[in-house]
């Protein structure tokens, strides 16, 4: 496991499950939901996989997220 990647973030949710995806995909809660293309009632929040990473990921919020 890369400590870098989503898996290690404290914004990661893999309890939730948007969409038929990957057995490791989850929701990035950094962001907010943005609206699903083609309908307008409804938003999502962006499908990540476990081992996907960003500019968003510090060691500080890993340290928060085991206190």
């Amino acid at each position: 496991m890369n400590t870098t990647s989503c898996t290690g973030c404290v914004f990661f949710d893999d309890s939730t499950k948007q969409t038929a995806s990957a057995a490791d995909a989850g929701v990035c809660r950094f962001n907010p939901p943005a609206p699903k293309a083609g309908d307008e009632a409804k938003s999502l929040w962006p499908v990540v996989t476990a081992e996907d990473w960003c500019g968003h990921f510090t060691a500080q919020r890993t340290a928060a997220r085991a206190a």
